[in-house]
């Protein structure tokens, strides 16, 4: 692969060590080789970054792919947490695999144009024939580096589930399939581009012995583990009502802790469960806006950071946010711990982080997430020439004052973005077949 050249950018924020000024990226095959002012551009295709903020690319920590074509249900809108299941489902059972491979083109899309070279997603059902495979297909096309988590749900309303009893599936089936998908799919080596996690829907959706089975299964083949966590007030209040215990315990018990273990949401985790995470190395996806979106709480961010767990952001599913903007959840963590802690709480910094290297630490990986030679050429080149960043004294604060939309995105040294445009999908193509799925749906 031909080496390329990022010449001239104002700031390139490493997150590696200080930032630059005025300075050149420079990577081959994949890989940054060199980093700092007036690099050679010999042999290489320059790309000039004049007038442009360099960051790492972005890395969503969680999300619901499949959701972005049920955005902004209006049974959904103004429902909590179980209330918006329970009008969401019905739709869901709809899908299947033609829906849940445009879903994920459109959602990772959004996504590389908010910023974002790497992204998790957390598929839990499986309606009509639709399998991880679809998505996996979907990520392949657009180009992102994927982290596919095979979702699960066992318990059905007929059992004290929430989920209605046509989307829950076979436990032995669900462990046949999670171990197919990781035999098939997984790649362990660093820079590798797609990587399966096992990820249990939530407490309220499967059984015991299958959030154990699956904490076996997943050390046995060395794959990380997901879920959601003490989501909102209903979340922990079944909690104590089903298993007599808060969640954090629950996840104790059942060997969902530790270093490849990372839960959604936990917004309402206590002292106890924080200091649990801190010293089990178990990471959490901070939520922010759909946290906002339905009313679940502030997560206590502040004091998870000070604890010493790891932080990453995800943007959570397109009906429950609804949209999949990263570089905008950065900002939203940042405003969310100063309301609830003070105007010093995060600052731009410390939210650029959680969305670049805690993300990148959260899904186990040390080859992403920082600019500095020997990670994987994932960049983020953000234009700060226009009106969002006009009259900014520090155009490097960008989830202050800067724009929401890259101008290039390079995932594995592929431009995904060129010039505000993804290169991958053609959108206008794709957001027509959305409004006919959605009609579909709704008919």
């Amino acid at each position: 692969m031909t080496a390329v050249l990022l010449k001239g950018a104002k700031h390139v924020l490493t997150m590696d060590g200080p930032d630059l000024t005025q300075s050149d990226v420079r990577f081959e095959n994949g890989c940054i080789t060199d980093v700092g002012p007036n690099l050679s551009a010999e042999g290489a295709e320059v790309h000039d970054a004049t007038g442009t903020v360099i960051t790492p690319g972005l890395v969503n920590t969680h999300h619901h792919l499949f959701q972005t074509l049920t955005r902004a249900l209006p049974a959904a809108q103004d429902a909590l947490l179980f209330g918006w299941l329970r009008a969401l489902y019905p739709i869901w059972a709809r899908f299947g695999p033609e829906e849940m491979r445009l879903s994920a083109e459109l959602g990772l899309a959004e996504l590389a144009l908010s910023g974002c070279t790497t992204s998790s997603d957390h598929l839990y059902l499986f309606p009509n024939g639709a399998r991880l495979d679809d998505t996996i297909e979907a990520a392949v096309k657009i180009g992102l580096r994927f982290h596919a988590t095979r979702g699960a749900m066992s318990i059905g309303d007929s059992q004290g589930g929430l989920p209605p009893d046509a989307l829950v599936e076979r436990e032995a089936d669900i462990l046949e399939d999670t171990l197919r998908l990781i035999d098939a799919f997984h790649d362990p080596t660093p820079g590798a581009m797609l990587r399966i996690a096992v990820a249990p829907c939530s407490p309220f959706s499967v059984s015991r012995e299958l959030m154990r089975d699956a904490a076996l299964l997943a050390r046995d083949k060395g794959v990380g583990l997901h879920t959601h966590l003490a989501e909102n007030d209903e979340d922990v209040a079944y909690s104590l009502a089903q298993f007599g215990c808060r969640p954090g315990a629950y996840a104790e018990d059942l060997g969902w802790t530790g270093p490849d273990v990372w839960h959604a949401h936990c917004v309402k985790l206590d002292a106890g469960e924080i200091a649990l995470f801190a010293r089990t190395g178990t990471a959490v996806a901070h939520c922010p806006c759909s946290n906002c979106r339905l009313g679940s709480g502030v997560a206590p961010v502040r004091a998870m950071r000070d604890a010493g767990v790891t932080v990453g952001l995800g943007v959570d599913g397109s009906a429950s946010n609804d949209q999949a903007n990263l570089i905008g959840e950065a900002r939203q963590a940042m405003l969310l711990q100063r309301v609830a802690s003070g105007a010093d709480a995060m600052s731009a910094r410390e939210a650029l982080e959680l969305a670049t290297t805690g993300g990148a630490k959260a899904l186990n990986r040390d080859d992403i997430g920082r600019i500095a030679p020997g990670c994987r050429a994932d960049l983020a080149v953000w234009d700060v020439s226009g009106i969002d960043s006009a009259g900014s004294w520090d155009p490097a604060a960008l989830v202050l004052a800067g724009p929401r939309r890259v101008r290039d995105l390079f995932v594995e040294g592929r431009r995904i973005v060129a010039d505000g445009q993804c290169t991958t999908l053609d959108i206008p193509i794709a957001a027509e077949a959305a409004w006919h799925a959605v009609a579909k749906l709704s008919g």
